[in-house]
């Protein structure tokens, strides 16, 4: 009992906790700074950077919530998110359950494709798909248009993760509802769905918080009022460059949605994946 209380890297050891603070210190700092910088005025920034807000300051954050064009901003990256998020959702969940429940020829190469899906990442594909979307689908400059291709680069991971829930549901469960009389869709719908619940949480969370994140598909395929409030950061940015305040109050309220919802379902995901991994 006594070596391992001494181990520096055992459970509680004091240089796990080093680092697990100097990990915590790195990620959060630059958001609690941003956040309290926008308490502050740009006079405040310039004689002490790294000060606290003295007197706090409601100007700019009220000054972002005043903007029309944050709440354009955010609308639209709010419509694409969650469409982003139904479309990866709904088809990852009909594309997992026969690779998980069904025996076919080809079902493992099959799954292997979507294994493959995740080596490519969207930056690969953008000119193709900016062709596709605005000469050949008409979709440019709509939520439709980024919003399928998004979802599309998430149904790999998203098959990735369910398949292996679905795999782990005992097939007793399935062999009794078919003996009550359900159909396969009934099973599919009230047995299937329920018990892989938290894997379709993680998997919507992580493609919701991808999507709100995005900035290279809807740079090339958004114009002016459609943009997102990742492209709406960039621009605000450059127009207000001398309101170094300002900026950061607009980006620290651009991220909140997404950090509270990360935040507020962390554990769902964590259980989500580690089911995944069990699979």
């Amino acid at each position: 009992m006594s070596t391992r209380r001494m181990r520096p890297f055992g459970a509680g050891g004091p240089l796990t906790y080093g680092i697990a603070l100097v990990v915590v210190a790195l990620t959060l700092g630059p958001v609690v700074y941003g956040a309290l910088g926008g308490f502050r005025s740009n006079e405040q920034l310039a004689t002490d950077p790294a000060g606290l807000p003295d007197p706090w300051l409601l100007k700019n954050y009220n000054g972002v919530f005043g903007n029309p064009d944050f709440w354009r901003y955010a609308l639209n990256s709010t419509a694409i998110a969650v469409i982003t998020t139904v479309v990866a959702v709904v088809c990852g969940v009909m594309a997992a359950y026969p690779l998980a429940r069904y025996q076919f020829r080809l079902r493992e190469p099959l799954f292997m494709v979507f294994v493959l899906g995740l080596l490519f990442p969207a930056a690969v594909a953008i000119i193709p798909l900016f062709i596709l979307v605005t000469r050949d689908l008409q979709m440019g400059n709509t939520w439709w248009g980024v919003a399928l291709p998004q979802a599309a680069f998430w149904l790999p991971i998203t098959v990735v993760i369910l398949r292996p829930f679905l795999m782990a549901i005992p097939r007793e469960l399935e062999e009794a509802a078919l003996m009550d009389g359900a159909s396969r869709v009934g099973i599919f719908w009230w047995l299937m769905l329920p018990l892989s619940r938290p894997g379709l949480v993680t998997v919507a969370v992580l493609a919701f918080v991808g999507s709100w994140n995005a900035y290279l598909l809807p740079l090339l395929l958004l114009q002016q009022d459609m943009r997102t409030l990742p492209l709406g950061v960039a621009d605000y940015s450059t127009e207000h460059s001398a309101d170094t305040a300002g900026v950061l109050a607009f980006t620290s309220i651009a991220m909140i949605p997404a950090l509270v919802l990360f935040l507020a379902l962390q554990r769902r995901i964590v259980g989500g994946l580690q089911g995944a991994v069990k699979g």
